[in-house]
């Protein structure tokens, strides 16, 4: 099904498709699976090929453009861009409390746990021999996308005319543990960046901090604030422009009145404006699944934070905060969460996650890919990305400190350009 519209001067059409739960399983349950095909008005009539787009994640739905700019400006000039809604994102079947809600937990993390990136490139190449069967297509992931970039060139490279990642070069190979042991290191770093640059910031923080600590303070969801939950505006100091969001917030957080020293009601609104968790529970379920390969995740994050000491606030020591951890607690604070708590611990002990990738035929690989490394990301250990971009065949790779992770977000238009250029080269040998 589809159908056509006028979208900021982009001609876009919906396209919904009906693909297997399970692509084990052809004729067993379905879901909707929703892509937004953008075009230029100037090349409406033209057969231009298709550039895929595999948003971060897990658990987002794809970009909804406002205006013909970034990086689907520079794409649009030689492709039609297809922004895939991943399987239980955006207009996709929905996962929430609400959808899994007639599924006891079992089978909320039975159904849950195909929602990794198998199943998503599983859906794109039943997607592309529909929409243009017999003919390969391009991809771009950014960060989560990245990866499933590196799944479509292991399970499907016959499908591939060539590839480009952003931020997102997972390690083939290393366990949970290891990633978070680099994971915190990075925080680390950016917490200090940022205290540095905010000279003011950490007793802003540690006033807040100590005020929630002692007083009942309700966020504009209705969750108690907690400091634990407080850290969690971490994940937006690794991002462009995220840490002045974080220390504005900040400024306003606590105010003075008649009553004494309150809390800032614009302050509770705004904080939730900067978590999603209660908003997209799949990055919660299944976010450290998406390094597990015949090994259960069992809260890396958690057991590992336990070599971590100084990220365990204490009133006498500097505050820092977290980035991209989930926790397991929380689904015991986070309302939209608390329904698939025994899903989510289901899940967490879950040990026979499919493999993801073969060293051996990614070696092998034969698709031009290239890919933007940002050394200063702080949700991607860089030295794992070098290390998986020499053992990835046909990968070219720009190693810059222009960027954070959301780079592309920010200057999305000259950074597809470049990774055109460089794939360009690389089909001209």
């Amino acid at each position: 099904m589809s159908n056509c519209q006028i979208l900021s001067g982009i001609q876009s059409i919906k396209h919904t498709f009906m693909l297997p739960l399970d692509h084990q399983q052809p004729n067993g349950p379905r879901i909707s699976v929703f892509a937004r095909e953008l075009v230029s008005p100037s090349h409406s009539d033209k057969a231009l090929p298709y550039l895929v787009f595999f948003q971060g994640g897990p658990g987002f739905g794809a970009v909804r453009p406002v205006a013909n700019s970034g990086w689907i400006k520079r794409a649009l000039q030689e492709y039609r861009v297809l922004l895939l809604d991943q399987r239980g994102t955006g207009l996709s079947s929905p996962v929430n409390a609400v959808s899994l809600s007639h599924l006891d937990a079992t089978a909320q993390a039975e159904y849950l746990s195909h929602f990794r990136a198998d199943s998503i490139i599983a859906d794109a190449e039943a997607i592309r021999q529909q929409l243009c069967p017999g003919k390969k297509w391009s991809i771009l992931g950014q960060s989560f996308g990245g990866f499933c970039v590196l799944k479509y060139l292991n399970d499907a490279p016959h499908g591939l005319k060539e590839a480009y990642i952003t931020g997102g070069i997972p390690s083939l190979t290393r366990r949970c543990d290891e990633v978070y042991q680099a994971t915190y290191q990075r925080v680390q770093r950016k917490n200090s960046d940022f205290f540095a640059r905010f000279p003011d910031a950490q007793p802003l923080i540690q006033n807040l901090a100590q005020y929630i600590s002692t007083h009942e303070v309700r966020i504009a969801t209705g969750e108690r604030l907690t400091v634990e939950m407080l850290q969690l505006l971490g994940i937006n100091i690794g991002m462009e422009q995220g840490p002045e969001a974080v220390y504005y917030l900040l400024e306003q957080a606590l105010m003075e009145s008649d009553q004494g020293l309150q809390m800032n009601p614009l302050f509770l609104a705004h904080f939730c404006q900067l978590l999603d968790f209660n908003t997209n529970p799949i990055f919660a379920l299944l976010h450290e699944s998406i390094y597990c390969q015949q090994h259960a995740s069992n809260w890396a994050a958690q057991r590992v934070r336990g070599q971590f000491e100084q990220f365990n606030y204490r009133a006498d020591s500097p505050f820092l905060f977290t980035g991209e951890m989930v926790y397991p607690w929380f689904f015991e604070q986070f309302t939209n969460l608390k329904p698939l708590k025994h899903a989510a611990h289901l899940l967490a002990e879950k040990a026979d996650w499919p493999m993801l990738y073969d060293v051996n035929i990614l070696a092998r690989n034969q698709v031009p890919v290239a890919a933007a490394i940002y050394s200063e990301d702080m949700f991607v250990e860089m030295t794992y990305s070098l290390e998986t971009a020499a053992q990835v065949g046909n990968l070219t790779y720009w190693l810059t400190s222009e960027y954070e992770h959301n780079g592309i977000r920010m200057d999305g238009e000259r950074i597809l350009d470049k990774l055109i250029a460089l794939n360009r080269r690389q089909q001209l040998r």
